[in-house]
Formats: structure tokens, sequence, C-alpha cells
């Protein structure tokens, strides 16, 4: 079974989060989350153990209690899901195109930098006359 275990503290090592899961049975594997750059923990881990009852014991007894310093929070881990499955990113604000209202970049929007129709913000539109509307003009 595998576990979620949030709340760990900067502390926590591989070595000490074993030793508190080991009390309840054979574990397989901890992955204490890290930064990729940073190399510091995000402030969770997975345990996997091979018994699914001491793997439920584990999580009721430690699920609340200090580790470290910090109080675990500890539930069975949900399935990861494949990347391509989750759907769009929201498009709200940010670089890029896309209607949304404000950013940088193509699309309808009030305010903000980038093309597109708009009132106000820098740029403005111009008609077929030469003539600007809305936006600065400069002297």
């Amino acid at each position: 079974m595998n576990i979620y275990v949030g709340n760990l503290s900067r502390k926590v090592t591989d070595e000490s989060l074993r030793n508190a899961f080991e009390q309840f049975g054979e574990v397989k594997e901890v992955k204490i989350i890290r930064d990729k750059f940073t190399n510091e923990t995000k402030g969770y881990a997975f345990v996997t153990m091979s018994n699914d009852d001491e793997a439920k014991q584990a999580m009721e007894q430690l699920n609340n209690q200090e580790l470290d310093g910090q109080r675990l929070r500890v539930n069975e881990a949900l399935p990861q899901q494949d990347r391509r499955d989750r759907g769009p990113r929201s498009s709200g604000g940010g670089f890029g195109g896309g209607p949304r209202s404000g950013g940088f970049g193509g699309g309808p929007r009030s305010g903000g930098f980038g093309g597109g129709p708009r009132s106000g913000g820098f740029g403005g539109s111009s008609d077929r006359g030469g003539r600007s509307s809305g936006g600065w003009r400069g002297a």
C-alpha cells in the first residue's frame, strides 16, 4: 500500500521516516519529495508498505503524531494521474495568447500589454484614418 505523509519537517530523513513506519511492518520504499533545484524537501513523502493491514495500522497510529517537531498528516496515497489525462491548464493572466483579461500576449482583453482591441492600457487601437482611440499617445 502506498501512503502519503505530509507536513514533514525539513529535518526528516529517509531513514528517520523509515524507522517511524517500520514499527508497524515491512517498509518497501520511502521517497521524500524534494525540489529539483534546491534539493530541499517539499514537505511531503510517500511510503510503500508490503502489507495493507500493517499500512492501515501505521496510518492510524502516525497521523497527527509529531516527528522532528512537526505533526504528520498520514493518509492512503491516491493513484498518480498520467499527466496527459489532467486536462488543460487554467488560462488566467500571465504571458501568452488567448482570451483573458490582463497579462502579456495576444487576444482580446481590457488593459494589459499586447495586441488586440482594448480600451485603456498602452497601445490603444487606431481606425483607418490614423486616429488613435484610447491608450497612450505620447507627445
